[in-house]
């Protein structure tokens, strides 16, 4: 399979939707870049904080590319999960050519409904501006509106077309 990331806003369900994805296959790996860019413990900076966020957000998008290489090598399926800028999808489509990105949308107001109901680590000026960013990104493959859907109707209707475009 094709390597597939999901991105979107802040509460679209990338992270349910991707570990049920992988969850289905019968060897998939689930790479959160967050927890990638966690790594770094001694001065972690979020991608918004100046240059060294955007230093530190390139470097999570190599290391999880590098890590998805690996999973691909042992024969194991990859779903990665992400809040994708232009200069970072372009990134990853340098580092795994045969990636398929896959924009999950959702309207704001369901954005926070579904923010309210899990812990957030953001400002509401941070999640804001995530959800405004990730309506500008336009190097996605697909879009597709979640906005009415559970997750597990959510996770296949990209199973289908993830399936579609192996």
């Amino acid at each position: 399979m094709r390597v597939l990331i999901l991105t979107g806003p802040p509460a679209v369900g990338k992270s349910t939707i991707g570990r049920l994805l992988a969850g289905e296959r019968p060897r998939a790996a689930f790479i959160d870049i967050d927890d990638v860019r966690h790594l770094v413990v001694g001065g972690h900076a979020a991608p918004w904080s100046g240059q060294e966020g955007l230093r530190q957000q390139r470097l999570g998008v190599l290391n999880g590319c590098a890590l998805a290489r690996n999973f691909l090598d042992g024969d194991i399926d990859v779903v990665m999960v992400d809040v994708l800028t232009d200069s970072t999808a372009e990134l990853y489509r340098a580092s795994l050519p045969d990636v398929l990105i896959l924009k999950l949308e959702v309207d704001f107001r369901e954005a926070e409904r579904r923010a309210g109901t899990r812990p957030v680590h953001l400002t509401p000026e941070e999640f804001r501006a995530l959800h405004d960013q990730q309506g500008e990104f336009t190097g996605d493959d697909i879009r597709l509106d979640v906005s009415r859907l559970s997750a597990e109707d959510a996770a296949a209707r990209v199973r289908d077309i993830w399936v579609g475009h192996h």
